[in-house]
């Protein structure tokens, strides 16, 4: 075999130069010098005894959950529930508000309005008997004394006008 000259970098490859290299790189990587692979790891295949001297080592599996793990799976279950009984309750209301009727909301309203009527007719039945009458009866000189302050607290080029009056 004769020997190839050398690839250039900007240059492609021809088939004859790309064998030659395939062919070098392999006998580089099975060289005497690099050994073969050691395996890293072993299995061992004999047949495990069914009893023995040595007693099964026990594994104990403890699963321990977080205070707030269990806090929000209580109260998602708790929030679960509470929705399906908000929508049962809502598809009730509205099962029931389809088959309302004019005379059936006054037939279902006429004793709160006649009991709300009574109550308040005796409301204010007791409230004026409750009530007393007094007249107030004023004797002497009356005198009215008004007096205004203006302060003035305005200052500066630009400034806010402070005007406050006191009566």
């Amino acid at each position: 075999m004769e020997p190839l000259p050398q690839p250039t970098a900007h240059l492609p490859l021809t088939d004859r130069e790309a064998a030659a290299e395939a062919e070098r790189i392999l006998a580089a990587a099975y060289h005497a010098c690099h050994p073969a692979p050691t395996a890293t790891h072993y299995r061992d295949d004999t047949p495990l005894p069914t009893h023995g001297p040595t007693p099964p080592v026990p594994q104990p599996d403890h699963r321990i959950v977080p205070a707030w793990a269990a806090g929000i799976a209580v109260a998602s279950i708790g929030v679960g529930a509470g929705s399906v009984g908000l929508g049962c309750c809502a598809w009730l209301v509205l099962q029931g508000l389809t088959s309302v009727t004019l005379y059936g909301v006054l037939m279902a309203t006429l004793p709160f309005a006649g009991a709300a009527m009574l109550a308040t007719a005796a409301g204010i039945a007791v409230s004026k008997a409750r009530k007393p009458v007094s007249k107030t009866v004023y004797e002497g000189p009356v005198t009215q004394h008004t007096t205004h302050h203006h302060t003035s607290t305005t200052k500066g080029l630009i400034a806010r006008t402070g005007d406050t009056t006191r009566h």
